[in-house]
């Protein structure tokens, strides 16, 4: 795997220093709640410009708020300027769904356009909202930067792609709801209104005692950027992350979260262990990393109830995306948003014709409470402890063993690299013949 364990020790003294800078931070004030003086305008800085950064930027500049986009970086260029001229098109419609366009409310000049490894930091600091939308692997560091700032936050998911990235996050998280900063994670699924309506009905008790569930994200996979001659070995990595655990976590992590989200969120818990299997079957090419193309893992919780958890990404296979959810009277059926109980007979039934674009609520509730100065929303710590069920489950097919929850996240194992420059070398290097070393089941350890 051409990884590398932190020893305790390293890793109990990175939390002891980085405890005490986010205690050292200044607090914000409830008359700082949004830094904005002469007006009601609420500031906003998209990190990461990517699609989904797009795609995030515009449903925030689509809410009813009064909302600005002043900043932006992404260490890319060509990234910052395409987003850039996404935004200020004339029809949303392929992006978001909405007719009309935002470009009243894009308000970028080009020195507030950061391009590089550092930028985030003075994009950051000129807003009252950061929109975190980078891979995954450097959302640890840009979530402990801006709450260090006191900027409210919206964050994609996963959070972070290894033990210690989910410390990292926890530790900020804490500091955020002393400060009072809104703080939501882009698991949607949440905002959602079938899914809303299920988990009311499932908490009331329709469906007895939770005693097993399943969940699936199966389909073809995702785009592939091929590797160009000029390329360092950072850029390539960081151009086709998705293929790299340090910035993806795979896909179990990248994707597979989502329905993993669902399970603990209806049960109210994460599980203690996970044993489980995976591999690559079929994406064997080089183009393709180091994740595996599949992942089936048995996640258990403390009550002794089971998560069956299957991912895959194979071409021509069953393509499914869903979750269901087994209890002592009956079971939750989240893709047909309905309810049965034992025998089969429909209990409930949501109206789809009701259904919303989770998306945009997740960003209409959010810039809602900050424009009325509430303090509503500390999704960091669910957001974090739903990424370490999938790094759990990760590890467990990695290596083939049964993998517990304390000891792996209290393990200080980190994929990232020692710094961020473009000749930074990733800890994860291709052979001679440019093939990426790939986890072997019963052969991969941890120490844990």
């Amino acid at each position: 795997m051409n990884t590398e364990n932190q020893s305790r020790r390293e890793f109990v003294k990175q939390s002891s220093l980085l405890a005490g800078a986010l205690v050292a931070a200044p607090f914000a004030s409830q008359a700082e709640f949004f830094n904005s003086s002469a007006d009601d305008t609420i500031k906003v800085a998209l990190i990461g410009c990517g699609g989904r950064g797009t795609g995030a930027a515009m449903q925030a500049l689509l809410t009813k708020q009064n909302v600005k986009l002043v900043a932006m970086a992404d260490a890319f260029k060509d990234r910052l300027d395409d987003c850039y001229k996404s935004l200020n098109a004339d029809d949303l419609s392929d992006w978001s769904g909405t007719a009309g366009n935002v470009k009243d409310k894009i308000a970028v000049k080009e020195e507030n356009k950061f391009v590089g490894f550092d930028g985030y930091k003075k994009a950051i600091a000129l807003a009252d909202v950061v929109i975190l939308t980078t891979p995954p692997g450097f959302r640890p560091i840009h979530f402990e930067e801006a709450v260090n700032q006191g900027k409210h936050i919206f964050m994609e998911k996963p959070v972070a792609t290894d033990p210690l990235g989910i410390n990292r996050v926890l530790e900020a998280a804490k500091l955020a709801k002393q400060k009072k900063l809104n703080v939501l994670v882009g698991l949607q699924r949440h905002y959602q209104n079938s899914y809303r309506e299920l988990y009311k009905r499932c908490k009331d008790g329709m469906i007895g005692d939770i005693t097993s569930a399943q969940a699936w994200w199966n389909n073809e996979g995702v785009w592939v950027n091929m590797r160009k001659p000029e390329q360092t070995e950072m850029e390539y990595q960081m151009r086709n992350w998705y293929y790299f655990n340090w910035l993806c976590g795979d896909h179990i992590t990248e994707q597979h979260i989502h329905n993993i989200d669902v399970i603990n969120w209806f049960k109210g818990s994460y599980p203690v262990k996970a044993q489980g299997m995976g591999g690559r079957e079929v994406r064997k090419g080089k183009e393709f990393g180091e994740i595996f193309d599949h992942h089936y893992v048995e996640f258990q919780y403390a009550d002794g109830s089971i998560l069956n958890s299957q991912c895959r990404h194979i071409k021509g296979t069953m393509s499914k995306v869903d979750e269901q959810i087994i209890g002592t009277k009956g079971s939750v059926f989240c893709g047909d948003a309905n309810i049965k109980d034992r025998t089969g007979k429909v209990l409930y039934q949501y109206d789809k014709t009701k259904e919303n674009n989770p998306y945009q609520t997740e960003h209409d509730e959010l810039f809602e409470a900050i424009a009325k100065r509430e303090y509503k929303f500390a999704d960091a710590e669910n957001g974090a402890k739903s990424t370490m069920t999938s790094i759990l489950g990760r590890m467990a097919t990695y290596s083939g063993q049964v993998i517990e929850w304390d000891k792996a996240l209290n393990s200080g194992l980190s994929l990232a690299p020692s710094s961020f420059t473009w000749d930074t070398k990733p800890l994860s290097l291709p052979d001679a013949d440019g093939f990426y070393a790939v986890a072997v089941p019963g052969i991969t350890k941890y120490n844990t």
